[in-house]
């Protein structure tokens, strides 16, 4: 399993939580993007600019149809496996843990391959309104399980509406 996690630092790619804008098309479910044959292309520096998140309504979305729900999207690049069967992915309200796991059923891995796999978790059971931790840990054919990437912050999606000041 070392070999699968020296092999990918080249080729790491955490793209923290991807979320489309509220008014935004859904995305997909929850389901790991499939595995692609080619190098993610190299990204150039970007100048951030500081953008309010909208403000709305937080807690819990499952009354929402999950196509509809603010989510986090962790995202994985692999440049090649070695006897990896898949990934687990883990969430949790601290950087410190307590970290839970998220999907049922491992995400499958690529087995042993020298080419390069793109990896997503979809993560819609979030409340809007906090931030939240994940990390990805990898499951070897052998059942041996690695914690493969740092532990990343999802920043809010949304901030709390302001309440109006009683008078």
């Amino acid at each position: 399993m070392r070999t699968l996690v020296l092999s990918t630092l080249c080729l790491f790619l955490l793209a923290g939580c991807d979320q489309p804008a509220p008014d935004s098309p859904p995305a997909s479910t929850a389901t790991p993007a499939p595995a692609e044959s080619t190098p993610a292309p190299a990204s150039a520096p970007t100048e951030t600019a500081t953008v309010k998140a909208p403000e709305g309504t937080c807690g819990d979305q499952s009354a929402l149809p999950s196509d509809q729900r603010l989510a986090n999207t962790p995202k994985w690049t692999l440049a090649s496996e070695q006897d990896n069967f898949g990934f687990d992915v883990f969430r949790g309200d601290s950087e410190e843990g307590e970290f839970t796991k998220l999907n049922k059923e491992p995400i499958l891995g690529a087995g042993t391959t020298d080419e390069s796999s793109r990896y997503s978790w979809r993560d819609d059971s979030i409340d809007p309104c906090k931030d939240y931790w994940y990390y990805v840990e990898s499951i070897s054919t052998s059942g041996v399980r690695e914690k493969m990437t740092p532990t990343f912050k999802a920043p809010a999606k949304r901030s709390p509406k302001a309440e109006p000041a009683a008078g």
